[in-house]
């Protein structure tokens, strides 16, 4: 069974909870029901009582006519008992549906909402973790299969309820007959357990695969572009086929877990049950111990005495699927942060003074990105980070916004510990332009404002003009009102910097990253940028991650890092004339994009 399970091992933030655990706090999220619940406790109760009274009043009905004598309107009479029993058993059960459905549905509302907002909570680090398509399945999935566990809940309530009705009739009769129907409940339950196990593991596998095929389609769509730029989608849909086939043995192996049990229950409750009873009956009816009627009850009552109990003893095993994707949520929910804050303290508008102190940083245990780095960032000065790949440029800025926890040191905003702030009073104090900036579908006007939700037209077009004067505006099919597309795909890389500038701009914070923000666009957009960057950045604290000479140039003081290490400090001309290692990054990335070197270049190519 290795090959079908291989790869849909527990996440590391998964946890086991007992059955008893869980079934505890799936009735914590229903005591606001408890109203629709004690509803729902009564129909339960009439439903099963009507069910009761229709195989009794049945016997009763043949008893009398039995008998000699007997008025034909009081068999007409006990028949209309017995039609009313049926029409009010119906009644009650639907009611009982009908009411359980809606709290239901608010429940498993309020879970989705627990779980998404567990989900905005997690650091940054969880999404670098773990695949997006498996937390999708357990806000989606698993929460849809814990509403069905529920549903099966009540199910039971109402087969338990029937079941002791039905053996309070059955003892009324005849205590041997009734005393064999209980015989073979033992036996029953017995094989049902046997699969409990079993079926929780098949169960577990099962929903793991759900989230791994969701996870692949998820990755697949996303990147489509690139599938199909490099003629990858048959090894795209390969891929897929394998996980689908894994799925399909897992699934198949579950069905055929689930499939077995009411035939082997069927066999052993019905077959050999009806059979014995039948025998045992017949001899008690030829020897005048019960009538016929209570005869025919008995074998009767067997049908909805049987079936009630296989229901209960096979819940067991179909009930751990709920509670498999139950479990899968509620470890969701509980995840154990990394970004850990050991206060909340209000921060109010910062001046942006920040301040590294012996920071250790590292992503794993086995890879260290900044050893006790120092750093001090005046309030309203502009610093550029430059530095090979991994030389930690980007961690220091994830580490100022609190997206990821250091392990040594303390970091400091205005003087105060950034671990003892409110995270979301905290995070309003910064600006953050990515080098892939991320849209929402939507317009332009609606992705600036998403800051800022009751911002105004006119702050936004005040905002806009800030950048290059709004020319950019123009290149656009409908100005601010263009639609971005999914992900911003409709408009181009360098537009949507300039969008997600803007979008920064408008927060207004004391505090920007810019994480190579100019990176992947064109002179033209960059130029738009450094423009609008020239007069946004004066007298607010700026921590520029760059690739272009252009941004790094006009910063107050260069910062050169190597595997997380300060190597060199200064202005653009004083690291020139020192002739170190920001030299030659110079004269190997940047000397090119000068506009001496162009015109020098062009020149050269000409003469």
């Amino acid at each position: 069974m290795g090959f079908i399970m291989d790869g849909l091992e527990a996440e590391a933030y998964d946890r086991s909870y007992t059955d008893r655990e869980l079934i505890a706090r799936i009735w914590n999220y229903f005591k606001p029901q408890s109203r629709r619940m004690l509803i729902v406790g009564v129909t339960v109760f009439l439903a099963a009582g009507f069910d009761t009274a229709l195989p009794v009043l049945t016997s009763y009905s043949l008893d009398l006519i039995a008998k000699e004598g007997t008025k034909t309107s009081t068999i007409l009479l006990v028949g209309g008992i017995i039609i009313a029993s049926g029409v009010f058993s119906w009644l009650s059960n639907y009611i009982r549906r009908r009411i359980s459905t809606r709290a239901v549905g608010d429940v498993v509302l309020e879970l989705r909402k627990t779980a998404f907002k567990a989900v905005m909570a997690r650091d940054l680090s969880f999404y670098d973790e773990y695949p997006t398509g498996k937390i999708v399945s357990r806000v989606t999935s698993d929460t849809q299969e814990f509403a069905n566990v529920v549903q099966l809940t009540i199910d039971l309530i109402s087969q338990i309820l029937l079941v002791v009705l039905l053996l309070i009739v059955l003892f009324s009769i005849n205590t041997t007959l009734a005393l064999v129907v209980i015989g073979f409940a033992p036996l029953v339950v017995a094989i049902a357990l046997v699969f409990r196990r079993f079926a929780r593991y098949v169960t577990q596998q099962s929903r793991r695969v759900l989230a791994e095929v969701n996870a692949n389609i998820q990755e697949s769509v996303s990147g489509i572009t690139v599938a199909k730029a490099y003629r990858q989608e048959h090894e795209i849909y390969h891929t897929f086929d394998e996980i689908n086939r894994r799925a399909y043995r897992i699934n198949l192996r579950q069905g055929f877990t689930f499939s077995s049990i009411f035939p082997i229950l069927n066999l052993t409750a019905a077959t050999l049950g009806t059979t014995t009873m039948v025998y045992l009956g017949g001899v008690r009816v030829a020897d005048g111990v019960i009538t016929a009627g209570a005869w025919w009850i008995f074998i009767q009552a067997l049908d909805q005495f049987w079936f009630p109990l296989t229901s209960i003893a096979s819940f067991w095993s179909q009930f751990q699927n709920g509670l498999s994707a139950s479990e899968r949520v509620f470890a969701l929910v509980d995840a154990d942060p990394k970004v850990i804050q050991t206060d909340h303290q209000k921060v109010g508008r910062l001046r942006g003074h920040i301040e590294f102190k012996q920071v250790d940083f590292r992503y794993t245990d086995e890879e260290s990105v900044l050893n006790r780095f120092s750093l001090d960032i005046k309030a309203g000065e502009t610093i550029a980070l430059v530095g090979h790949t991994g030389a930690g440029k980007s961690s220091i800025g994830k580490l100022i916004a609190r997206f990821y926890e250091f392990q040594g040191g303390q970091i400091l905003a205005d003087g105060r510990d950034i671990r003892t702030f409110d995270l979301q009073d905290y995070r309003r104090n910064l600006g953050i332009v990515n080098q892939t900036p991320f849209l929402f579908s939507g317009t332009v006007r609606d992705n600036i404002r998403y800051v800022l939700p009751d911002a105004a037209d006119a702050d936004i077009e005040a905002v806009v003009q800030k950048v290059a004067n709004g020319d950019w505006v123009d290149t656009l099919v409908n100005g601010l009102d263009t639609e971005v597309g999914e992900r911003g795909s409709a408009i181009s890389m360098g537009q949507r910097q300039l969008v997600a500038l803007c979008r920064v701009l408008l927060k207004d914070p004391p505090i920007f990253i810019l994480d190579e923000a100019t990176a992947s666009v064109d002179p033209l957009t960059e130029a738009q940028i450094q423009e609008g960057l020239d007069t946004v950045l004066e007298n607010r604290t700026s921590i520029v991650i760059a690739h272009r000479l252009s941004t790094i140039k006009n910063a107050d003081r260069i910062i050169v890092l190597r595997q997380g290490e300060i190597i060199e400090e200064g202005t653009h001309e004083s690291l020139l004339r020192d002739g170190g290692h920001y030299a030659d990054l110079y004269n190997t990335y940047f000397r090119h994009q000068s506009l001496d070197y162009i015109e020098s270049s062009a020149v050269s190519r000409y003469l």
